[in-house]
């Protein structure tokens, strides 16, 4: 995964941990100036179940919905985007 670059904008540096659902990357940005760095949360789901991974995308889309509408504060991580890519959130 280093090195990949994600939905044409993140470019992976370095994995920041795993766990059950998935995996966290360290990311720069390279289509803002200065190519600021950004985390990425990758979500994997363990299931080809079709009904589970829909499910999962709602949840997951959802949970994004949210975090776009409480805008910033210090306690809530920013949300700049989210996008799926080969099936993966």
């Amino acid at each position: 995964m280093l090195g990949t670059l994600l939905s044409g904008r993140y470019q992976i540096i370095s994995q920041l941990g795993q766990g059950g659902f998935g995996q966290t990357y360290l990311a720069e940005d390279i289509h803002l100036p200065g190519k600021p760095q950004c985390v990425v949360k990758q979500l994997q789901p363990k299931t080809t179940d079709p009904v589970a991974l829909q499910t999962a995308k709602r949840l997951f889309d959802t949970e994004a919905e949210v975090l776009y509408k409480l805008g910033t504060h210090p306690r809530i991580p920013r949300l700049f985007a989210h996008f799926e890519e080969n099936q993966e959130f």
